[in-house]
């Protein structure tokens, strides 16, 4: 799967671009929707869904693992994409008060609705009550939300880039990356969250701050950096907020 966001939505970390500006490096970028349709024309029964001038989506069902399906819905102008499996989406169904047929792509849009117009608590806890293995990718247009997370595992990959012209990518599939953000690219952390309002945090640590991890590739050039964990840093930004009156929809 792949999704695609237009720089005027979402901005990646400065540190997601390679340091290496060699000429070699920027003929080998591609735009976003390059990398789109370049996603769609070589994936056997792919769809595509166009994010108005925001940019799109694309999945496949070919090839699939039975451990970690793909899925794809939306509702109410919500976009989601999903990998993999939630080990306790019965109780998590409960939680939320959903029907019993409802699936993991819809239970992760009806938790982020329920972050989004409610706030009763922070993103981070809404990610960790969900186990599993997993990642997905989710678009409110209502607001020109971005949502990505990806389990605290990370046994199902993951992968974000910046295009040429400033998009931001994400993928499954490196080599689609590799050939559409040159060296700007890296994989997407476990336990993390990136929306384009809060930017790239730890939901596994929430406390904590994450720092960028530089990588080059067999050639010494330099690639875009890997995040991970600082468990010596604490994350001064976050405000911890209790009572009922607490409100985190600002949290994504």
């Amino acid at each position: 799967m792949l999704a695609i966001f237009g720089s005027a939505v979402a901005n990646g970390p400065q540190e997601l671009n390679s340091a290496c500006r060699t000429e070699c490096v920027q003929d080998n970028r591609k735009s976003g929707k390059e990398i789109l349709d370049a996603f769609v024309q070589e994936t056997p029964e792919a769809v595509h869904i166009t994010l108005s001038s925001v940019g799109g989506m694309a999945y496949s069902h070919h090839k699939q693992s039975l451990l970690a399906p793909r899925s794809f819905a939306v509702t109410d102008d919500i976009f989601c994409m999903f990998q993999g499996t939630l080990e306790n989406l019965t109780p998590l169904r409960q939680e939320y008060g959903l029907m019993k047929n409802v699936s993991e792509v819809m239970l992760v849009i009806e938790a982020y609705k329920t972050l989004r117009d409610r706030g009763p608590f922070p993103a981070d806890k809404v990610l960790s009550e969900m186990n599993g293995q997993f990642v997905f990718i989710l678009y409110d247009a209502n607001n020109q939300t971005v949502f990505v997370a990806k389990d605290c595992e990370g046994k199902i990959p993951l992968y974000w880039g910046t295009a040429e012209d400033k998009a931001l990518a994400f993928s499954e599939t490196p080599e689609f990356l590799k050939a559409g953000c040159g060296k700007s690219f890296a994989p997407f952390p476990a336990g993390c969250y990136f929306s384009n309002n809060m930017g790239l945090r730890s939901y596994e640590h929430p406390l904590q701050k994450l720092k960028a991890v530089p990588r080059v590739d067999s050639q010494g050039q330099a690639l875009g950096a890997g995040f991970k964990v600082d468990m010596n840093t604490k994350d001064e930004d976050i405000i911890h907020r209790v009572g009922s009156e607490a409100n985190w929809s600002q949290s994504i």
